[in-house]
Formats: C-alpha cells, structure tokens, sequence
C-alpha cells in the first residue's frame, strides 16, 4: 500500500486503456488540467452518482480546458456497458492490476462491516497543465464533490 502522492508533486505517469478501445497517456494530456477520480466499481450507487454528476457537469469541466478521467480495477468491457448505461461523456480508464491506482496512493486497505480488504479509496486527484497534482480529495464524499472540483479548477485558472 503505496503512500498518498502529496500536493505540489509531480503525477505519476500512467498509460491506460479507455473506454473506446484506445489507450490514454498522462504525458499525451500535458497542456490542460485533468482531473483523475479514482472509484472503486462500475455501475454501483456512489459510484453512478459521482460518474453522472462530473457528466452533467461537462460543460463548466470542458470551459475550465479540463479534462475528466475515471479509473477502477474494471475491464473495458464493464466501462463500456457503465458509458452505454448512463450516456458518460469522458473516458472511464481500466485498471485491472490497480497498478496506477497504487501509484497515487488511491490503492487502501477497507474495513467493511469489519471486514478487511483491499481496494480502491475514492480519490480525486486535480493535475496542472505541466503534471503537477495541485489538489488531492482523498476520501470523497459524492454529494458536493463536482462543485469543489470545479471550485478548484476556477481557482486554477485564475493563478
């Protein structure tokens, strides 16, 4: 279990595939901001409800130039009947080792009902145009959580 990556620290390259078949690069998105949430599974209520709401959000998200990005343990294959379900409007990123989700600290042991297990934490991860992380929201609450990510894009852009 991989500590958190911290604020004002370089984001851990990663190249995952998409949604659409393609594979998705951190370097290739240099130049915009991306927002990186981490989930732990597809088509589940939390995780339904933070997808819809960064989806019913895409038109402040893509006026910031940022770029939204969610990545679970699920294959394509369950990305793409979650996109199909709830007409998601970004790329949802498999990340079946939970290798990248390792590397930003998103990778936690969970206690449900007292029983311990390993997982994805909900996470959310705002890099900068040049790589660097500049906002970490390591355990999400949904409610109100595409309003704080829009505040911080806001705050971005106005540096």
């Amino acid at each position: 279990m991989a500590d958190w990556i911290e604020e004002g620290k370089k984001a851990p390259a990663f190249s995952l595939k998409a949604t659409d078949g393609s594979t998705v690069k951190l370097s290739a998105l240099k130049g915009s901001p991306v927002v990186l949430y981490f989930y732990p599974k597809d088509d589940t209520p939390g995780c339904t409800k933070e997808a819809c709401n960064f989806r019913d959000r895409s038109d402040e998200l893509n006026a910031l130039g940022a770029q939204v990005l969610g990545v679970s343990p699920d294959d394509v294959e369950s990305h793409q009947k979650f996109t199909k379900k709830f007409d998601l409007n970004f790329p949802l990123l498999a990340d079946t080792d939970h290798a990248v989700a390792e590397k930003y600290g998103a990778w936690r042991e969970k206690n449900m009902y007292g029983k311990i297990s390993m997982g994805v934490q909900r996470s959310t991860f705002l890099i900068n145009s040049d790589g660097v992380v500049v906002k970490v929201w390591k355990k999400v609450s949904v409610d109100g959580h595409d309003q704080q990510v829009i505040d911080a894009l806001k705050a971005l852009s106005a540096e």
